[in-house]
Protein backbone atom coordinates (compact mmCIF):
# COMPACT_ATOMS: atom_id res chain seq x y z
CA UNK A 1 0.00 0.00 0.00
CA UNK A 2 0.91 3.68 -0.40
CA UNK A 3 1.82 3.99 3.16
CA UNK A 4 4.48 1.02 3.71
CA UNK A 5 5.74 2.16 -0.01
CA UNK A 6 6.17 5.67 0.28
CA UNK A 7 6.46 6.25 4.24
CA UNK A 8 9.02 9.49 3.86
CA UNK A 9 7.58 11.23 0.93
CA UNK A 10 4.08 10.91 2.30
CA UNK A 11 5.97 12.42 5.77
CA UNK A 12 7.54 14.82 3.61
CA UNK A 13 3.95 15.79 2.00
CA UNK A 14 2.22 15.44 5.44
CA UNK A 15 4.83 18.25 7.13
CA UNK A 16 3.65 20.82 4.50
CA UNK A 17 0.56 21.29 5.87
CA UNK A 18 -0.70 22.25 9.49
CA UNK A 19 -3.86 21.44 8.74
CA UNK A 20 -3.79 17.46 7.44
CA UNK A 21 -6.74 17.61 5.05
CA UNK A 22 -5.15 20.26 3.06
CA UNK A 23 -2.47 17.34 2.05
CA UNK A 24 -5.28 15.67 0.12
CA UNK A 25 -3.96 16.16 -3.22
CA UNK A 26 -0.67 15.92 -3.23
CA UNK A 27 -1.77 12.34 -1.71
CA UNK A 28 -4.10 11.76 -4.44
CA UNK A 29 -1.61 12.79 -7.43
CA UNK A 30 0.87 10.19 -5.34
CA UNK A 31 -1.57 7.73 -5.53
CA UNK A 32 -2.22 8.63 -9.25
CA UNK A 33 1.27 8.28 -10.28
CA UNK A 34 1.71 4.87 -8.21
CA UNK A 35 -1.27 2.97 -10.20
CA UNK A 36 -2.13 5.55 -13.22
CA UNK A 37 -5.24 6.06 -11.18
CA UNK A 38 -6.66 6.53 -8.00
CA UNK A 39 -8.17 3.05 -6.85
CA UNK A 40 -11.14 2.64 -4.29
CA UNK A 41 -8.41 1.30 -1.96
CA UNK A 42 -5.83 4.04 -2.07
CA UNK A 43 -8.57 6.58 -1.61
CA UNK A 44 -10.03 4.68 1.76
CA UNK A 45 -5.71 4.67 3.30
CA UNK A 46 -5.75 8.75 2.13
CA UNK A 47 -8.53 8.90 4.13
CA UNK A 48 -7.15 6.85 6.91
CA UNK A 49 -4.05 9.28 6.77
CA UNK A 50 -5.46 12.48 6.80
CA UNK A 51 -8.65 11.45 9.39
CA UNK A 52 -11.24 11.85 6.76
CA UNK A 53 -14.08 9.45 5.86
CA UNK A 54 -13.74 7.75 2.15
CA UNK A 55 -16.40 9.54 0.89
CA UNK A 56 -14.44 12.73 1.87
CA UNK A 57 -11.54 11.74 -0.29
CA UNK A 58 -13.84 10.28 -3.07
CA UNK A 59 -15.72 14.05 -3.39
CA UNK A 60 -12.17 15.45 -3.93
CA UNK A 61 -11.00 13.10 -6.43
CA UNK A 62 -14.44 13.18 -8.43
CA UNK A 63 -13.93 16.96 -8.27
CA UNK A 64 -10.83 17.30 -10.48
CA UNK A 65 -10.46 15.79 -14.03
CA UNK A 66 -6.73 15.85 -13.41
CA UNK A 67 -7.63 12.62 -11.41
CA UNK A 68 -9.00 9.36 -12.66
CA UNK A 69 -10.86 6.69 -11.11
CA UNK A 70 -9.86 4.04 -13.80
CA UNK A 71 -7.13 2.89 -15.36
CA UNK A 72 -6.32 4.84 -18.64
CA UNK A 73 -4.52 4.44 -21.43
CA UNK A 74 -0.40 4.97 -21.89
CA UNK A 75 -1.03 8.13 -23.42
CA UNK A 76 -4.40 10.66 -21.94
CA UNK A 77 -5.56 12.58 -24.21
CA UNK A 78 -7.71 15.39 -22.52
CA UNK A 79 -9.90 17.81 -24.57
CA UNK A 80 -10.78 21.46 -23.80
CA UNK A 81 -14.34 21.54 -24.86
CA UNK A 82 -14.82 24.81 -22.61
CA UNK A 83 -16.32 27.75 -24.87
CA UNK A 84 -12.89 29.21 -26.38
CA UNK A 85 -12.23 26.19 -27.58
CA UNK A 86 -15.15 25.53 -29.12
CA UNK A 87 -15.50 28.90 -31.27
CA UNK A 88 -11.54 27.75 -32.24
CA UNK A 89 -12.87 24.34 -33.26
CA UNK A 90 -12.60 21.31 -30.41
CA UNK A 91 -16.10 19.64 -30.93
CA UNK A 92 -14.70 19.12 -34.46
CA UNK A 93 -11.45 18.21 -33.08
CA UNK A 94 -12.96 15.58 -30.40
CA UNK A 95 -14.58 14.11 -33.72
CA UNK A 96 -11.65 13.36 -35.71
CA UNK A 97 -10.10 11.95 -32.56
CA UNK A 98 -12.82 9.71 -32.22
CA UNK A 99 -12.89 8.26 -35.51
CA UNK A 100 -9.03 7.77 -35.96
CA UNK A 101 -8.64 6.07 -32.48
CA UNK A 102 -12.15 4.16 -33.16
CA UNK A 103 -13.51 5.00 -28.98
CA UNK A 104 -15.83 7.69 -27.88
CA UNK A 105 -15.13 10.26 -24.93
CA UNK A 106 -13.95 8.18 -21.82
CA UNK A 107 -12.97 5.29 -23.57
CA UNK A 108 -9.89 3.83 -24.42
CA UNK A 109 -8.43 2.61 -27.39
CA UNK A 110 -8.64 -1.55 -27.72
CA UNK A 111 -4.27 -2.20 -27.81
CA UNK A 112 -4.68 0.22 -24.45
CA UNK A 113 -2.12 3.35 -25.58
CA UNK A 114 -5.08 6.24 -26.14
CA UNK A 115 -7.83 7.22 -23.39
CA UNK A 116 -9.76 10.46 -25.37
CA UNK A 117 -11.63 12.54 -21.96
CA UNK A 118 -13.22 15.93 -22.88
CA UNK A 119 -12.08 18.39 -20.00
CA UNK A 120 -12.68 21.58 -18.72
CA UNK A 121 -10.90 24.29 -19.43
CA UNK A 122 -7.02 23.79 -19.21
CA UNK A 123 -6.20 27.90 -19.34
CA UNK A 124 -4.91 28.04 -23.13
CA UNK A 125 -7.89 30.38 -24.15
CA UNK A 126 -5.57 31.65 -26.81
CA UNK A 127 -4.29 28.36 -28.51
CA UNK A 128 -7.25 26.60 -28.73
CA UNK A 129 -8.37 23.95 -29.74
CA UNK A 130 -6.06 22.61 -27.98
CA UNK A 131 -5.54 19.19 -25.81
CA UNK A 132 -3.16 17.84 -22.65
CA UNK A 133 -1.69 14.53 -23.38
CA UNK A 134 -0.49 13.35 -20.49
CA UNK A 135 1.85 16.12 -18.94
CA UNK A 136 2.26 18.40 -22.23
CA UNK A 137 0.13 20.63 -24.29
CA UNK A 138 -0.52 20.54 -27.64
CA UNK A 139 -2.38 23.68 -29.02
CA UNK A 140 -3.39 25.31 -32.29
CA UNK A 141 -4.36 21.93 -33.33
CA UNK A 142 -5.27 20.78 -37.14
CA UNK A 143 -6.28 16.74 -38.21
CA UNK A 144 -3.12 17.02 -39.86
CA UNK A 145 -1.30 17.97 -36.57
CA UNK A 146 -3.69 15.44 -34.64
CA UNK A 147 -2.84 12.98 -36.62
CA UNK A 148 1.27 13.14 -36.75
CA UNK A 149 0.94 13.53 -33.12
CA UNK A 150 -0.65 10.00 -32.46
CA UNK A 151 1.79 8.59 -34.96
CA UNK A 152 4.81 9.92 -32.97
CA UNK A 153 3.09 9.16 -30.02
CA UNK A 154 2.92 5.47 -31.80
CA UNK A 155 6.72 5.17 -32.61
CA UNK A 156 8.33 7.38 -30.30
CA UNK A 157 6.38 7.55 -27.31
CA UNK A 158 6.61 11.40 -27.48
CA UNK A 159 6.16 13.86 -30.16
CA UNK A 160 8.18 17.14 -31.15
CA UNK A 161 4.51 18.90 -31.82
CA UNK A 162 3.95 19.66 -27.89
CA UNK A 163 4.08 22.79 -27.26
CA UNK A 164 3.70 24.46 -23.92
CA UNK A 165 1.68 25.65 -22.73
CA UNK A 166 2.08 28.87 -24.13
CA UNK A 167 2.14 32.32 -22.41
CA UNK A 168 -0.13 34.99 -23.03
CA UNK A 169 0.58 37.05 -25.01
CA UNK A 170 3.15 35.25 -26.29
CA UNK A 171 6.50 36.24 -26.57
CA UNK A 172 8.06 37.82 -29.45
CA UNK A 173 8.68 35.15 -32.33
CA UNK A 174 6.10 33.01 -31.20
CA UNK A 175 4.47 31.21 -34.65
CA UNK A 176 1.11 30.51 -34.97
Amino acid sequence: MLREKYKTEIEEILSRYPVKRSALLPLLYLAQREAGYISEEAMQEIAGLLRLTPPQVYETATFYTMLNLKPVGKFHLQVCKSLMCALVGSDTLIGWLEKKLGIKSGETSKDGLFTLSKVECLGACGTGPMMQINDDYYERLTEEKVDRILADLKRDGTSALKTGPFMWPEPNGAKP
